[in-house]
């Protein structure tokens, strides 16, 4: 991959250079003809040239300068403004006045800017509801209707009506909507739970992904691949309904094996890794190796501490937020430090699971459509995916699935992800068991858990919760009362950080 070097001059011609730049790794594939995996700000598909650029990228010095300033306290705050003019007026204004000694960064920014407006601040809650209640009269709260785009803003406009994850959010975001589709179907709100799936089939149909969300600074990465998960959500035998989003799941199953057949094995490219027997496995990436947009002082102080190349700490923090455990000590080399993060370095179980289940999803429509030949490629594909799973990532020994660190050929942590191999019906019946008894003791981290590891146990186990366990019954476990996994509520601590380590490490 190369990296982007954003540079400016001090007049009114504004340029941005792409430089390639390869680090030496052996590891990582770098053929003249994939240079081009990484899109080009200007020539992102789908985005026309004038509104593919994140707001780094558009504004350069003055997005830098803002962003160390802390004018604003939440990094996100500057990346999500709309500017009242074209960029291209405000960067050359901005050269023109920032040394003026009565030059006043904050006010020049109110000036040139619409602040993002903050839906927590409408919003007051009835006490006297119920909990279901309550919930139900959220969802007018947390929709955001579907609106024209306004030039220039990093927001992504959405064909249709969609939730948000809170007050502080204007747009939504792939795989947390998956769990929050579950809270649609139980409200009886069939309207929204479409709404929100043609919406990621408009985003797969216009970007080639389900980016992390709808921003232009959120292209550049994925999240885990739950739109399979969605789609069975619209008619009572999770069929019929998702068949007719089946091109657009074999386009989501394209972007993550994206230059498989060009890898040979201990080499890896974008989201794929050929194994040392010839097997694929995936990991989490972005493609972009700088700061991240919206938390862009806490990935240059986290790099400035690491004492490792800038912007390889950054690639492994934006694939770490691709992962949507940011950020767990899965991704660590040394739990007590962020700035050891290497996620980039691992293969992760669930991922793999969640593409699993994408696999045969796809066998299974295409054979109700009648096309037998892609029936058997995607069923061969998930069946050469659980054997590379149980050869690298399952640990006979205590009886668990793991992550695993390519680079060193070894298990890393045992954590609360393995439990997707139940949710998605990848462990046998055997493996389940015995996961069963590798959880048993560590199920009851200090603090609770967080939901979405909650929703895959409760999943997983409960036997009427569905078929993904491969018939597997929740034997002696009871999960209200034995396995004491408690949904942590927002505001209440670190939600990501849940890793079993106390009596399973390498």
């Amino acid at each position: 991959m190369f990296s982007q070097k954003l540079r400016h001059v001090e007049d009114d011609e504004l340029r941005i250079d792409i430089d390639p730049c390869y680090e030496a790794d052996p590891y990582e594939l770098k053929l003249d003809e994939m240079i081009d995996a990484e899109p080009e700000p200007e020539v992102i598909e789908g985005l026309p040239a004038s509104d593919a650029l994140t707001p780094a990228d558009r504004y350069l010095e003055l997005f830098t300068n803002v962003q160390k300033s802390r004018i604003f306290a939440d990094s996100k705050t500057f990346p999500d403004c709309a500017p009242k003019h074209d960029p291209l007026d405000i960067l050359r204004n901005y050269r023109k006045v920032k040394r003026q000694p009565d030059f006043d960064l904050r006010q020049f920014v109110e000036d040139n800017f619409w602040l993002p407006e903050s839906q927590s601040d409408i919003y007051i809650s009835d006490p006297s509801l119920t909990l279901k209640e309550h919930i139900d009269k959220l969802w007018p709260v947390l929709t955001r209707e579907p609106q024209d785009h306004i030039p220039w803003s990093s927001l992504l406009a959405l064909p249709q009506a969609y939730i948000v994850p809170g007050g502080r959010f204007s747009e939504t975001y792939y795989w947390d909507s998956y769990f929050t589709m579950l809270g649609l179907a139980e409200s009886g709100r069939e309207d929204l739970l479409k709404c929100m799936a043609d919406n990621f089939a408009w985003l797969i149909e216009t970007y080639g992904h389900i980016p992390n969300g709808n921003r232009t600074y959120y292209l550049s990465r994925s999240q885990p691949p739950v739109f399979a998960l969605m789609v069975e959500l619209f008619e009572e035998d999770g069929v019929r309904g998702a068949k007719r989003y089946l091109d657009h799941l074999k386009m989501e199953h394209a972007f993550w094996m994206d230059g498989a057949e060009s890898l040979i094995p201990h080499q890896a490219y974008r989201h794929v890794v050929r194994m040392p027997d010839g097997s694929l496995l995936n990991r989490y990436w972005d493609d972009r190796d700088t700061p991240r947009d919206e938390s862009w002082r806490e990935d240059v102080e986290t790099a400035r501490h690491s004492g490792r190349p800038a912007n390889e700490v950054y690639r492994d923090l934006r694939a770490g937020a691709a992962s949507g455990w940011d950020y767990s000590s899965r991704w660590l080399r040394d739990i007590t430090r962020l700035t050891s993060i290497r996620t980039t370095q691992f293969i992760p179980i669930d991922l793999n699971a969640f593409l699993f289940k994408l696999e045969t999803t796809i066998a299974n429509l295409s054979g109700l459509k009648g096309d037998r030949e892609t029936e058997t490629a995607f069923r061969q594909k998930a069946q050469d995916r659980r054997a590379a799973v149980n050869r690298y990532l399952w640990d006979d020994e205590n009886g668990c699935f793991r992550d695993y660190d390519w680079r060193r050929e070894q298990l890393a942590l045992f954590s609360a992800a393995s439990i997707v191999t139940l949710y998605v019906g990848l462990a046998t019946h055997e493996q389940a068991e015995r996961l069963a008894d590798a959880v048993r003791p560590a199920c009851s981290p200090p603090g609770g858990s967080w939901p979405p590891n909650t929703k895959a146990v409760s999943s997983g186990i409960n036997p009427t919760a569905g078929r993904r366990c491969s018939g597997w019954r929740s034997r002696d476990l009871n999960v209200t009362a034995r396995i004491r996994w408690e949904m942590r509520l927002p505001g209440a601590g670190c939600r990501r950080s849940t890793t079993f380590t106390s009596s399973i490490t390498s």
